[in-house]
């Protein structure tokens, strides 16, 4: 099919089962085997119990550490055993009739289940010792591994790499070996790298034991807090938050110029607060937007990578940020507070960049807003789906007022199944609503909750089974959770792969190695530059800064080429344990560390040739995929340039050493914003009237220049779009005489 084909526009909206098909297509958590008889039955038991044992959890306490993570890594194994073949080819997820397999799941997998359970749930069974079987206490364990430990410890490490591999592919485990050998193999290693080695039963026993490895940090907060949020978006968007935001969207935007792409822009920015995947969020809001914005005129991989670009910035975007700000806040020991209130500039600074690209290309293309007939009635929408916000603003309340992730997530779970299945003309559902309200009263009469809490959260309630929307049954609100449980899977696979990378860079001190390899080799690179750009006395630009800047370049670089095809979250814990190290040697403050190594990674998700996000966006736009890519790339530029921004200028993070300083913030972020403006316009090549190519490379410098924020940056970045600017003023007086 040529290229002509894949952009030409294509009314068609595509059903809601070539729609399943993308998801399960580029989306892991959607691309499962095909099981039958008593075996479905068995799974669809698991994935609920699975839930409920969290969301219970969540609410009522949790077991010691060992076997809370101990049943969440066992639910794992046997549901990705089940759900996902050993090798991913055409036909392995269909429905196959042998001897060697039971309700299409062949015994192989069963075993591999059979020995990831036991090898999961040995910890907990052996934490106090089985003097019957010679095993003492787990402490008196640490470093000395018995028998036991050693054989299911082994176990436990490569099913954890085969299930990572079986969701994810290979990229994850073959890293992972990677800090293995560099683990076992220190002594081989040349130059700084160079280590001891760890002894092969120490390495099983820290890879093993809590506190790190697998059952460490990583796997802690994916079972306490990432599942839950996960279980929580999927819920919310069933019962019809996700088509709430839509609509309000659509009445905001819709009427613009370039209205569909607008839509799409902020739709994908509200449903990215309860979306904890990209790709999820790519179909749901681009099965509406994509068709509307062909319709109305943009190119195929335009409008696919515009549903990209802004999807994946839903794991930027206050206040949950795709589960990635807890766990930063978990890292960093800051309030989950502090955390949203740094991410909500650079977030801005994303959109503004998706925004503005957006507009000038309708500018480009003379294309206008939708019709005022074709929009949402705001009466209306708020009429029928007013309800479907409570759940969101009774989680966020709990959430800010200070209590732990998972109760906000287990308040906001429970209000939306009430939303959705209780109805007060339905005597026998209100079971949802008294419970909940039980709940309440009980933590508020033992001090859990607050006044203001309380009544929040019994006004939510009652208010909720007065939703005019038509109720969710049991049997399809069952559905949704078992949907829920198998997006958290990769997420799930992932995180406890990861704890293997975390456990040997705290064995080997890896990460520390590797800055000082990064920040040397800048230095080198800077020296040679900075010869370069000096003329005598006079330099352009310090070692220092070279250094500074080259060094963010190159870890920025290591972020997007690590960050192929992993999850968000996983992602992020992996490198931040590899990168910040750098970042720290480099005096940058933490959080910003933080956020740096997070923004390249969520940028991996959009960067040819590994974008899954605008790869299901062009499956729905039929469109080229790598061209889809390129445009979600170049409309993502200001979560590019964004690290850049607040590494050089922490106080957009709302933090800085001397305190928040109001003047300052405002003068840096409108240099940032002068900067992402800059380089959208020579991405379209238009803004008030044609630029020119060498226009466009000289806006490309000048928003690049604009980042740096110094009053001399600003002016050189002025200096350099001057005769852009001045052409700019020229024609647009030319086109107004020219009108009149």
């Amino acid at each position: 099919m040529t290229q002509t084909s894949h952009d030409s526009t294509d009314n068609d909206v595509l059903s809601a089962e070539e729609l399943a098909e993308i998801e399960r297509k580029y989306d892991e958590g959607a691309a499962t085997r095909a099981v039958g008889g008593a075996m479905a039955l068995f799974l669809r038991a698991v994935a609920l119990a699975f839930a409920v044992y969290h969301f219970i959890t969540a609410g009522f306490g949790l077991p010691a550490d060992h076997w809370h993570m101990g049943w969440h890594l066992a639910g794992l194994f046997i549901l990705i055993y089940a759900f996902y073949p050993l090798r991913g080819s055409k036909g392995a997820y269909e429905m196959q009739v042998s001897r060697w397999r039971i309700g299409n799941v062949p015994i192989f997998d069963l075993v591999l289940m059979v020995l990831g359970v036991a090898s999961a749930l040995y910890l907990g069974f052996a934490w106090r010792g089985v003097p019957a079987l010679g095993i003492e206490e787990q402490m008196f364990r640490m470093g000395n591994p018995n028998t036991y430990d050693m054989v299911f410890g082994c176990i436990l490490i490569l099913l954890v790499l085969d299930i990572a591999r079986r969701t994810l592919g290979w990229i994850l485990p073959l890293i992972i070996c990677v800090f293995m050998s560099y683990a076992l193999f220190g002594p081989y290693f040349p130059g700084i790298l160079q280590h001891p080695g760890v002894k092969f039963r120490t390495f099983v026993s820290s890879m093993y034991f809590p506190q790190e490895g697998i059952f460490g940090v990583t796997l802690w907060v994916t079972s306490t807090i990432v599942f839950h949020f996960v279980l929580f978006g999927v819920v919310a968007q069933r019962t019809g938050l996700g088509a709430l935001f839509i609509d309000n969207a659509t009445i905001l935007a819709g009427r613009y110029r370039g209205g569909p792409a607008k839509v799409s822009v902020v739709s994908s920015a509200f449903f990215g607060t309860i979306s904890g995947s990209s790709v999820a969020n790519t179909v749901s809001t681009g099965s509406l937007t994509i068709p509307n914005m062909k319709r109305l005129g943009y190119p195929g991989h335009f409008a696919g990578g515009v549903e990209a670009a802004a999807s994946a910035g839903g794991q930027i975007t206050p206040p949950i940020m795709g589960a990635a700000a807890f766990i930063m806040a978990e890292f960093l020991e800051l309030p989950y507070t502090t955390i949203v209130i740094a991410a909500i500039f650079p977030a801005l600074l994303h959109y503004v960049g998706v925004f503005t690209v957006v507009h000038l290309m309708a500018r480009k293309l003379g294309l206008e807003g939708m019709a005022k007939d074709a929009l949402p009635r705001f009466v209306e929408v708020w009429k029928d789906g007013w309800a479907n916000i409570l759940p969101l603003i009774g989680m966020l309340y709990v959430l800010f007022s200070g209590y732990t992730p998972y109760m906000a997530a287990f308040c906001g779970i429970s209000l939306a199944l009430i939303a959705g299945m209780a109805r007060i003309h339905a005597p026998h559902t209100l079971i949802y609503p008294i419970a909940f309200a039980a709940f309440t009263i009980w933590k508020y009469i033992g001090d859990g909750f607050g006044t203001d809490v309380t009544a929040i959260l019994l006004v939510s309630t009652a208010l909720s089974v007065l939703n005019p929307q038509e109720r969710i049954r049991l049997p399809e609100m069952s559905r949704t959770l078992e949907t829920g449980v198998k997006y958290a899977l990769a997420v799930g696979a992932a995180s406890a792969a990861v704890g293997i990378v975390v456990g040997v860079i705290n064995t080997t001190g890896i990460g520390f190695r590797l800055g000082f390899m990064v920040t040397s080799g800048a230095a080198t690179m800077a020296q040679g530059l900075h010869d370069l750009l000096s003329f005598g006395t006079l330099e352009l630009l310090s070692t220092a800064d070279l250094t500074l800047f080259l060094s963010l370049v190159l870890i920025a670089l290591a972020c997007i080429l690590m960050g192929a095809g992993i999850p968000t979250t996983a992602l992020y814990i992996m490198l931040v344990s590899v990168a910040q190290p750098a970042l720290a040697q480099l005096g940058i403050p933490p959080i910003a560390s933080h956020m740096f190594v997070l923004y390249y990674g969520v940028v991996a998700e959009i960067t040819p040739p590994v974008c899954t996000s605008a790869y299901a966006a062009s499956a729905i736009a039929n469109s080229n995929p790598f061209r889809t890519g390129v445009s979600a790339f170049t409309l993502g530029l200001g979560k590019v340039v964004a690290p850049m921004a607040f590494v050089y200028a922490p106080v957009l993070l709302f933090v800085s050493e001397g305190g928040f300083n109001f003047g300052e913030f405002l003068y840096t972020a409108s240099s940032a914003i002068a900067g992402v403006v800059a380089l959208s316009t020579a991405v379209v090549g238009t803004f008030i009237v044609r630029v020119p190519a060498w226009g466009r490379w000289l806006l490309a410098l000048a928003g690049i220049v604009f980042i740096a924020p110094s009053p001399m940056a600003d002016l050189v970045a002025l200096a350099i779009c001057a005769p852009v600017l001045l052409l700019q003023i020229t024609g647009a007086r030319q086109e107004k005489l020219a009108g009149a």
